[in-house]
């Protein structure tokens, strides 16, 4: 290779080098400060292509979108002296460049570190001024809300953070207190069940004898109707009966004695002792029953 190339090639490739060295980009997504032998002389250098001194000149950038921060379960005290198990999340991202840079040295873990110290100093005291049933429903709104504003105010103060926003994910009892409590709530769900059974066995009851009570007075009734129909229909017989004999007294006698003859000597085994004069025997004896 010629001595000419050789050359070039070598100035070109110092050229690049003292490009790379001597540039750098920030994006829309990133916040960065410039450094000079450490100490911060730019400390929120705007997106785009910057210049900087090598050796002289240290650029350290940082993610500038919202981050979150996934806090483990911790153990708190309410009001009363109860212990909850609490999980919780935090939005936040870099505010202040210069003092994130200057409390954390840059370090995104040990920002998290310190703002999840100061999340469960929080959660703590708040859930400490609180009972039970306002940090699970009542007013647990209002202490995320109060909770962020308080934290962003600290965050802002030491670590250049800017804290958008404080959940709770979920509130559960401790182990052993979970056991006493589902224990309760089983007794005291036994409890409900004998009363609604009891009640179901007295509604039963009540409905039992109403309908024997019915069933009686439907059977009177019913009774009653058909022995007055028997009544009835015992008189009209009789009437038909005596009006039928008025009008000819002695065939109606005559037909009788025939249906008593009929009924009495039906069976060759029936045995009468009777005096043959007798009435019985009158239309046997004379033909008009004289």
């Amino acid at each position: 290779m010629p001595v000419r190339t050789t050359i070039s090639l070598g100035l070109v490739l110092l050229l690049v080098l003292a490009v790379t060295q001597c540039l750098y980009i920030v994006s829309e997504r990133e916040r960065a400060v410039l450094l000079r032998f450490g100490e911060v002389v730019e400390h929120d250098v705007q997106p785009g292509i910057h210049f900087k001194l090598p050796v002289v000149n240290k650029v350290r950038i940082f993610d500038g979108r919202l981050l979150t921060l996934d806090a483990l379960p911790q153990r708190f005290l309410t009001q009363e002296k109860k212990a909850v198990i609490v999980d919780s999340f935090v939005k936040w991202r870099v505010a202040e460049v210069e003092k994130f840079y200057t409390a954390t040295s840059g370090d995104v873990a040990v920002a998290q570190r310190l703002l999840s110290s100061r999340v469960d100093t929080g959660l703590r005291n708040e859930f400490g001024a609180r009972s039970m049933h306002e940090v699970v429903s009542g007013e647990r709104d209002e202490l995320m809300v109060e909770l962020t504003e308080k934290l962003n105010g600290i965050a802002r103060q030491e670590l250049g953070i800017e804290v958008l926003d404080v959940r709770v994910k979920g509130i559960d009892l401790p182990p052993e207190v979970s056991s006493s409590v589902f224990s309760r709530m089983s007794t005291e769900r036994e409890r409900e069940a004998r009363e609604h059974r009891a009640k179901g066995r007295e509604l039963a009851e009540g409905i039992s004898a109403d309908a024997d009570r019915q069933k009686v007075v439907i059977e009177s009734e019913a009774y009653r109707e058909a022995e007055q129909t028997r009544g009835e229909g015992d008189a009209t017989a009789a009437a038909i009966y005596a009006k039928a004999y008025n009008r000819d007294p002695e065939f109606y006698s005559f037909y009788r004695s025939l249906t008593a003859y009929k009924e009495t000597f039906g069976n060759a085994n029936d045995l009468l002792v009777l005096d043959p004069k007798s009435d019985f025997f009158k239309y046997l004896n004379n033909s008009k029953g004289k």
